[in-house]
Order: structure tokens, then C-alpha cells, then sequence
């Protein structure tokens, strides 16, 4: 410790050169940052996948919708514990593509004990279920359209068009839900599939998917291969896979996120690593004459090498540290784009890992500059700097 003046005279010789190697690193990894908060985002679902949970869709596409009365055929199979379903509502809040919601009729006993990492009071459940009309919606989502309880909302649907009798659906928020993680989407509108069955002009008696949770998740690929046995040569086959699976088929539809995100890093950090290590060199270079009466005081090379590693590791943990603590304030702010990314998070995993990589930038940056200081011998240094 008593040699941290030494290094922060060091980093303070060329004041604008530290600044902006630091702004360099900073900028880094506030981009790092942000793709966490992206990767998060685009493959949350994946990783809140249940791993004792199926999905159950129509063999062509999602779009394609399943008869109801398969619920009861999928309850018999040897394996299987609860079966649950939703339907894409795909609905539009005032009538403006840009308040589109992820919009779900379900059926509320079936989708709570499918979801137990929704959470909701009981007085609100109750409320909900004794209500036609009512729905919840995710705490995301409330704060996004500032709804509240007791609030009467219309939306639109340009997949099932008006209900019979009305221009608008029309719901009653009687509950806003949580999660019980802080990845957990909460960006969801759940609203009573009877209601919806009554009121949709086509197609009744079709539900969109299911969610089926089996006894042993070590058995889901057997049970998932009965239930697709159960409907083969049916006018409605089905494709049952993992949950995480499914999320993992909609991620791959805009990329490999995880080889985007490695890529866009490992390019912006290799530039770095050359601009420290250059600022570090430089910086050893202008101190040669320096170094050399250190060590004619009685510097050991072991310890001139640690003081230009310490140096190096300096800036770049400040400018690391910094620029996550940035993209981590920036989470706490809230999510500024729902829509597009319903989960809004920097995971902690991210952050640890970051803050590591950012000590090893700044060992990796100074090593070289800093073997030289170390070899550097008192008479050349000394001559070299008269």
C-alpha cells in the first residue's frame, strides 16, 4: 500500500492520455453491459424454462390452433401431472400497434398451478375468479400503461377481430401479479378463457398450446414422445418438446444471440486490450530513466513488475467498474422498452463475470510493458533517460 503514490503519480504524468484510455475502457464495458441486458432479455425464457415442463403445440406451426378436448386425452398418459392452456391473443391496447401486449386467455386454477413462480394475493385470485370479465397483468405491464385495480380497459385483437356483441373486449384488472424471481416475466395479460370462448366468433373449442408438467422431468422426452403418439394421424398432430425448447426456437429466430453477443465482445475487448496495452508501453517507455533510480534505490525487479501490473489493473478496473455500474443503474431505472424486451435485467453471473474480465484486460494489458520494466537494467536505464 505504500507505494500507491508511486502508481497514482504514474497514472497522473499524462493526465488526458489516462482519461481517455479510461473512457475507452469504460465505453467497453458499458457495451458489455448492455448486451447482458439483451442476451437477458432475448433467451430469458429459455432460462426460466421449468424442466418438468412441456409444451404442446400443433405439429405445422403455432399459429395453428389445438382442439380443447385434448387436454383430457393428454391427462391419461402414463407420467403426466397437470396440463394447462393458452391462446395468442395478440392484443392492442387504444388502438396503437405500439401498445401491443402479450395477451393470454387461460383458464386461472390450471394456470397457477402450472406457474408457481406467479405470483398474485389470494383476495385477487378470489376476485378473479369470480369475475368474467376480469384479468391481471404482470407488474411490468402496469407500470408501462400506469393501470391499476379497478381500472376498465378495452383492447383490440386483429387475430379474433370483435367479440360478438361488442366493438371492443373489454376486461376489469382485478389483480396485478409479481414474480418470484426479478427475471421472471411480468409483461403478461392473463384474462378468463370463458370468456373468450363465449365471446370470439370462430373457432371455439380451439386453444392455442398447452403446457403439460410431468412426474419426472428424467422422462420427458419418453412422455413427450407418447403424447405425439396419442394425436399421430390425427387432423390435428402435434409437436410436444421441453419448455425451454420452445423459448429456445423463438431466440434462434432472430440468431444465435449467445455467438452475436461473444462476437460483438471479443471484438470491442481485443481493441481495447491493444489501446491499454499501447497507453501502458507508452507510459513505461516515458519512465525509463524513472524505473532505472528506482532500482538503483533498491527496488527489486519483482516489485517495479507488480507496480506496473498494479498501475495497469488500476485503470482498467476503474474504467470496468465503472461502466457496469452504469448498465446495473440503468436496470434499476426500469425497463424503458417493454415491448420489446419483457425481461429487463443484468443478471449478477454477468456482473461477477465482467468485473473479472476487467482485472484480467488490465493484467493482460500491462504484462508485456511490464516484463520490460522488470528486465530493464540500472545502467541503460539511466543512460537511455540522459
Amino acid at each position: 500500500m505504500k507505494f500507491l503514490p508511486l502508481i497514482w503519480a504514474g497514472l497522473k504524468r499524462k493526465k488526458l492520455r489516462t482519461v481517455l484510455t479510461f473512457l475507452s475502457i469504460f465505453v467497453a464495458f458499458l457495451l458489455l453491459g448492455f448486451l447482458g441486458i439483451i442476451h437477458t432479455g432475448l433467451t430469458g425464457g429459455v432460462q426460466m424454462a421449468g424442466q418438468d415442463r412441456l409444451i404442446m403445440r400443433h405439429k405445422v406451426s403455432l399459429i395453428m390452433t389445438l382442439p380443447q378436448a385434448y387436454k383430457a386425452r393428454v391427462l391419461q398418459i402414463d407420467g403426466v401431472e397437470a396440463v394447462a392452456h393458452q391462446t395468442w391473443f395478440g392484443g392492442i391496447y387504444k388502438d396503437d400497434p405500439k401498445n401491443a401486449i402479450g395477451t393470454f386467455p387461460v383458464e386461472p386454477d390450471d394456470f397457477f398451478d402450472m406457474y408457481p413462480e406467479i405470483l398474485l394475493k389470494e383476495d385477487e385470485k378470489a376476485a378473479w375468479k369470480a369475475a368474467r370479465t376480469g384479468a391481471i397483468v404482470g407488474r411490468t405491464a402496469a407500470n408501462r400503461f400506469q393501470w391499476k385495480i379497478g381500472d376498465r380497459i378495452a383492447l383490440k385483437s386483429p387475430i379474433w377481430g370483435q367479440p360478438a356483441g361488442m366493438e371492443q373486449w373489454e376486461f376489469d384488472i382485478v389483480g396485478i401479479y409479481d414474480g418470484a424471481k426479478k427475471n421472471t416475466d411480468t409483461s403478461g395479460f392473463y384474462f378468463r378463457y370463458d370468456y373468450f370462448e363465449e365471446a370470439r366468433q370462430r373457432e371455439k373449442g380451439k386453444v392455442g398450446w398447452y403446457s403439460v408438467r410431468v412426474s419426472d422431468p428424467n422422462r420427458a422426452a419418453e412422455i413427450a414422445g407418447k403424447i405425439d403418439d396419442e394425436f399421430a394421424n390425427s387432423p390435428y398432430e402435434t409437436k410436444t418438446e421441453a419448455e425451454g425448447a420452445f423459448f429456445q426456437g423463438f431466440a434462434n429466430q432472430i440468431g444465435d444471440i449467445g455467438t452475436i453477443v461473444m462476437s460483438v465482445v471479443s471484438a470491442v475487448f481485443f481493441t481495447i486490450l491493444l489501446v491499454a496495452g499501447n497507453t501502458m508501453a507508452q507510459s513505461v517507455r516515458e519512465r525509463t530513466e524513472e524505473l532505472g533510480v528506482l532500482k538503483a534505490l533498491g527496488f527489486t525487479n519483482l516489485r517495479v513488475l507488480v507496480m506496473v501490473l498494479i498501475e495497469s489493473c488500476v485503470i482498467a478496473t476503474l474504467g470496468g467498474f465503472a461502466g457496469l455500474g452504469v448498465a446495473w443503474l440503468i436496470v434499476q431505472a426500469g425497463n424503458p422498452m417493454p415491448q420489446v424486451l419483457p425481461i429487463f435485467d443484468l443478471p449478477d453471473q454477468f456482473v461477477i463475470a465482467g468485473a473479472i474480465t476487467a482485472v484480467a484486460l488490465g493484467l493482460v494489458a500491462g504484462a508485456i510493458p511490464a516484463w520490460q520494466a522488470m528486465r530493464l537494467r540500472i545502467s541503460e536505464a539511466l543512460r537511455k533517460g540522459g
